[in-house]
This record gives C-alpha cells, sequence and structure tokens, in this order.
C-alpha cells in the first residue's frame, strides 16, 4: 500500500526537494527495512541523494509523510507515518533532521497512514491530524484467496478492525497531547487512508475530511472550543449517490465550480467510479457522472490524486496513479499489479475528458503506483509530478504540456517565515473569481509543494490578489503581472 514522497523546500533555496518512504518486510524480523531517502534539488529540476548524514534515514514499515513547521522556526519539519512508531524530523534548515519524536509525544500506535499539519484552533502553530487503517498485527494476520485460488489481496472488510484518527495539539513548546478523545474523534472509526483539510462550510475554522477503505469517509466540522464532529453523513460525503461505502484511497478540494467553496474528489478500487463531491454549501452532491469520472475510472485501481491546472488554461486537469492490489485477468506488462495511470482535462463545462495516451506520457507507462507528490520542480510554472511505484523506481513526470498558459504562483507565508497552511488565495482573472488554498496533504500518502499555482490562460495579469488568513481577515496584495512566483506575507 505504501510508500509516500514529500515535496518540500527543505533548505529555502526556492526551489523544492524530495523525501521518498519506503517499506520492505513487516513479517521478517530478522531483515533490516531500507531507510528512507532525501534528495536535494539541485536548481534545476534534478535531484541528488542527500540521505547520508541528514538524519532522514529512518527506518520501520513507512507509509506516508507530511511537511509542515511545527516549531514556527521558518523550516518545513517531517512527520513519517508507519505500520508501527511515527517519527518527527525537526529541520535545521540546512538539509539536516533530528528525530524529535520521544520529546514531542507522537509515535502514537498502531498502523498509521496518511497524516496532516493544520492550525485547528487558530492559536498560530501547527497541530498534527493523523489517520489509522486497520488494528492489525502480525499474529493476526488473515490469507485470502483469489477467483482462481491463488494467493491473493485481503480487503479490510476481512478484518473488520478499524480504527479512529488520533489528533495532537500543538502545545507551543515542541511538545503535543493527545486530544483525540476530547476533540471528538472517538465517535466514528474507519480505515483511513486519504486526508484534506478544508473550510468547507466558510466559518474560518478548519474542517477535516478522512476518505475511508470500504467504510462511510468522514466529514469532521470544526465546531470551535476544541471540538468537532462528523456530518459526513448528513452532508452528502460518508457514501456515493447509490449509499455505497467505497474504497476510498487518495482525495483532494479544490474550488472546481468557481463558486468560492472547496469541492471533494474520492478515488477508489477498480470496479468502483471517483466520487465527485460537488460542495452546495450547506451539503454536497454526488456529480461523478455529470462531471464524466464515472465510467472511465472504474477500471482502474487508483491512488495518488490532483486536480491541478496542468495546462494553464485556467480550468484545473486531473491526475491519478494507478496500481492494483488484486490479481485481474488482463495484464500490462510482467507485473500483474501495474496498470496505467489517468490524466483528465479540464473544462469550462465542468466535464473531464481522457487524456491519450493514459497519463499524458508517451510511451505508456505502467506500474503499481501509490502515492503522488505534485509540485513545480523546476519553477517553470507548470505543476510536475513524483510518482512512487512499488517495487520500483519511483517516476519523475516532467510537465511538458505543449503552448501552456500564463500562470502564478505564491508562496504565503506567516510573518515568522511558516508557510500559512489553511489560508486561502482568491484573485480576479478576466471576469473570473479564482480561490486556491495554501495546503500540503492531499493526494495519497504524499505531502505536495505549498505553493499556490493559478493557470491564468492569456490573461498577462492577476487583478486583486487577496488571502484570507487562517484566523479569518483578509488582506490585499494588488496586482501582479504574469509568470512569476510571488510571496505574500502577513503583516
Amino acid at each position: 500500500m505504501g510508500g509516500g514522497a514529500a515535496l518540500f523546500d527543505m533548505d529555502a533555496d526556492g526551489d523544492l526537494d524530495l523525501y521518498l518512504v519506503q517499506s520492505g518486510s513487516v513479517l521478517d524480523g530478522s531483515k533490516k527495512n531500507p531507510p528512507n531517502r532525501l534528495y536535494r534539488n539541485r536548481g534545476d529540476g534534478t535531484f541528488e541523494d542527500a540521505t547520508a548524514g541528514s538524519g532522514t534515514d529512518v527506518g520501520g514499515y513507512g507509509m506516508g509523510v507530511a511537511s509542515g513547521d511545527y516549531d514556527n522556526d521558518g523550516d518545513p519539519d517531517l512527520f513519517v507515518t508507519n505500520a508501527g512508531p511515527n517519527v518527527l524530523l525537526r529541520n535545521d534548515g540546512q538539509g539536516r533532521f533530528t528525530d524529535a519524536t520521544a520529546g514531542a509525544g507522537v509515535a502514537g500506535k498502531g498502523w498509521s497512514t496518511s497524516a496532516a499539519f493544520v492550525d485547528y484552533d487558530t492559536d498560530g502553530d501547527l497541530d498534527l491530524f493523523v489517520l489509522r487503517y486497520i488494528n492489525w498485527a502480525v499474529a493476526s494476520e488473515l490469507q485470502c484467496f483469489s477467483m482462481m485460488g491463488s494467493p491473493d489481496y485481503c480487503s479490510p472488510r476481512n478484518y473488520d478492525a478499524p480504527l479512529s484518527s488520533v489528533l495532537y495539539r500543538n502545545n507551543s513548546n515542541g511538545t503535543f497531547t493527545d486530544v483525540s478523545q476530547a476533540a471528538g474523534l472517538h465517535a466514528a472509526f474507519g480505515n483511513g487512508l486519504g486526508i484534506v483539510v478544508s473550510d468547507v462550510n466558510r466559518d474560518a475554522r478548519p474542517d477535516v475530511f478522512v476518505a475511508n477503505d470500504a467504510t462511510p469517509n468522514q466529514l469532521w466540522i470544526n465546531q470551535g472550543q476544541g471540538r468537532f464532529e462528523d456530518r459526513a453523513l448528513v452532508m452528502g460525503t460518508a457514501v456515493d449517490e447509490d449509499g455505497t461505502a467505497k474504497s476510498g484511497m487518495g482525495v483532494d478540494a479544490k474550488d472546481v465550480d468557481g463558486d468560492g467553496d472547496e469541492d471533494l474528489l474520492v478515488v477508489n478500487l477498480d470496479g468502483e467510479s471517483d466520487s465527485f463531491f460537488r460542495n452546495d454549501g450547506a451539503f454536497f452532491s454526488d456529480e461523478t457522472a455529470a462531471a464524466g469520472l464515472r465510467a472511465v475510472s472504474r477500471p482502474f485501481t487508483r491512488f495518488g490524486t490532483a486536480w491541478v491546472d496542468f495546462d494553464n488554461d485556467g480550468w484545473l486537469d486531473l491526475y491519478q496513479a494507478n496500481g492494483r492490489v488484486g490479481q485481474q485477468a488482463e495484464r500490462y506488462g510482467d507485473d500483474p499489479y501495474a496498470e496505467p495511470s489517468l490524466l483528465f482535462r479540464g473544462s469550462s463545462t465542468g466535464r473531464f475528458e481522457e487524456v491519450r495516451p493514459r497519463g499524458g506520457t508517451a510511451p505508456l507507462l505502467t506500474a503499481s503506483s501509490r502515492a503522488a507528490a505534485f509540485g513545480d520542480i523546476d519553477n517553470d510554472g507548470g505543476v510536475d509530478i513524483v510518482v512512487v511505484n512499488r517495487d520500483h523506481v519511483p517516476y519523475v513526470l516532467r510537465n511538458v504540456a505543449p503552448a501552456r498558459g500564463h500562470w502564478l504562483a505564491f508562496r504565503v507565508l506567516e510573518p515568522n517565515g511558516r508557510d500559512s497552511l489553511g489560508a486561502e488565495v482568491t484573485l480576479s482573472v478576466g471576469d473570473r473569481t479564482i480561490t486556491r488554498t495554501v495546503r500540503t496533504a492531499y493526494s495519497y500518502l504524499a505531502s505536495n509543494d505549498p505553493r499556490v499555482h493559478v493557470g491564468l490562460g492569456a490573461e498577462t495579469k492577476a487583478v486583486n490578489v487577496r488571502v484570507r488568513w487562517p484566523n479569518g481577515t483578509v488582506e490585499g496584495f494588488g496586482d501582479f503581472p504574469a509568470d512569476q512566483i510571488g510571496t505574500l506575507r502577513r503583516k
């Protein structure tokens, strides 16, 4: 099911570095699993291995990674999730990291998957929301079989052992407190895989959407006073339009229809379509078929995903990194679990059309893909993708879309230099108003470029750029000419 990936600027040199999470064997304790790897961006979109001496070569059975500046020193730190104790890596800003897990109190228990840094109480420091999958141990492992009688993938339904998520409150002194029960998270259990933070009801309090595998999704609405309430069922995001709890994996949130609130996407197992939940204000509606995503997505098992304007025409496109977990008759090469990924072009109609060749690459790439991390690795205004593949080298997919439009990207910062996760950037492009949220946690087991990217199409500037900060205050920054990376810092 792993592993994860993070695109983040570890050394404040303006380009994205790369962290890759590995796993190995969870059954044979005599073997040491391979350590995670850190790669420094040379400044031109190519990477060099910087693991040695960095302190990031932690072991364990790795799953995902989240990035965020939890100590407010201006440098993004890393939180690595495992099937076993998790690891918090504190960044010194020079490419060296210290294991701060024990002192911070965030090792946790069980099988953790995706995680997100979020200032849920808007007190100025980043808290930590961690998903867990199933209550599992080697001694309780099951044996499952395919229809042909060979050993095969076990669904989480076979285990029937979902877990609750964990919320750690930042104590502003380098330590965290587990406040999960007080926050209300023990009210709902699930097989958590995908996480995205979004203020879905526009009340200036960050909410958390959790994509669950074979159990209903959760939409944790922030009630204030440190409390959350799962309102996924009444708001229409727990199950699909047929009332089915799908095998939720990758997830994203963007304002796809330009109405000022964020819509949700969940990608699922083969035989299940995507779930595109359109935000209608007080509730969501399942618009998967209307968006053109129902039939084309069903044959594939989709993991990492994101809505990104890859061709900078002003409309969000969609990428899905695919790879099976169960055996099927149709094969793409020697790996029975390999599949091509999917790329869709968005438009003003609200529908998505598949791009061929599949995945947008020639020749066609097939692999058992898992995490996908999104960011502009060469700072040329086109968003690139790093895809993690099971038992195979990762893909670094450089954006070479022809005739890309104009663009803008913004680094949105707090006064101390921390990325202002949860801040919203709104700007006018021609006769349209575009809103984008600063976030790193979306897709699957991934942490992504914190910079806000907006395609401008033929327009050569953005007008009336403003930021709604996480506490609800709004600050204006004026107009910006196209084709640059700007900085928006809170006064």
